[in-house]
């Protein structure tokens, strides 16, 4: 049912959220478990599908031969993670709704949501462009030269983690909840990143628990090679839903009909 325009004006302009306990994360990771053993075909078939495109990132680059290039792509990767989970996003809804289950409805759903996707996408690309940039400027203005003292690294690396982790953050914050927003409920981009955002400066323990069990999948997959991606990413995106699930108060937004 569409929403009357009445209706539209009453919205708020964020959806309320929960305040979550610092241990929540841990059991969105448990809910994200059994949504991945009770549709692992599927699950795993789309983790798979991130590992090839993992190495193909990486095959790319090294023909390529430029070590910042490499950096760049999978920097990049790691920025439009979200919209690669659209798809596992779709599983968990699925099952939470009760709808048929199978590749082709979840990726027909992805697809559905991909317009207001690509929005988030091109902002995404634009916050990308900006780190890129400030890189680019750190490394000016600290040259890192073969009798470079101890000090002057220190200097480097810590000047380029500081505006690294801003940029990091800032990304959290607007992908944590905004995606599965978009692809359950019928909300523009812009109110469901408000949303995500203000979901994660209420519950900044919780959050930061969240933001190191991510990292520690990511890390986890880059050390065995990329294949652990293929149960790590699943993983995640199921776990990113429940999150979604249990922070978010969406009731104002109707929600969308996966059939």
């Amino acid at each position: 049912m569409t929403p009357s325009n009445n209706d539209e004006d009453t919205r708020p302009l964020a959806a309320p959220c929960q305040s979550l306990h610092w241990t929540a994360p841990l059991h969105w990771l448990r809910l994200g478990w059994r949504d991945l053993r009770q549709a692992r075909a599927i699950s795993l078939s789309y983790g798979l599908i991130m590992v090839i495109f993992s190495y193909a990132i990486s095959a790319a680059a090294w023909y390529l031969g430029n070590l910042g290039l490499y950096l760049g792509l999978i920097s990049g990767f790691v920025f439009l993670g979200p919209l690669l989970a659209l798809t596992l996003y779709s599983v968990s809804a699925r099952r939470e709704t009760g709808n048929p289950l199978t590749l082709g409805a979840t990726a027909r759903d992805a697809w559905n949501a991909l317009s207001d996707a690509m929005v988030f996408a091109v902002a995404v690309l634009i916050i990308f462009l900006i780190w890129a940039r400030a890189a680019t400027l750190i490394h000016v203005f600290f040259p890192v030269e073969a009798d470079t003292s101890i000090q002057d690294w220190l200097l480097f690396l810590g000047i380029g983690s500081a505006v690294g982790a801003i940029f990091c953050a800032i990304i959290f914050m607007t992908s944590a909840f905004s995606l599965p927003m978009i692809l359950d409920r019928d909300a523009d981009t812009i109110t469901a990143i408000i949303s995500s955002v203000n979901a994660t400066l209420r519950n900044k323990a919780a959050m930061l628990v969240w933001s190191l069990c991510i990292g520690v999948c990511v890390l986890a997959g880059f050390l065995t090679a990329y294949l652990g991606f293929a149960v790590l990413l699943p993983l995640i995106g199921h776990a990113t839903w429940h999150g979604y699930r249990e922070t978010l108060d969406t009731t104002d937004w109707s929600r969308k009909t996966f059939q």
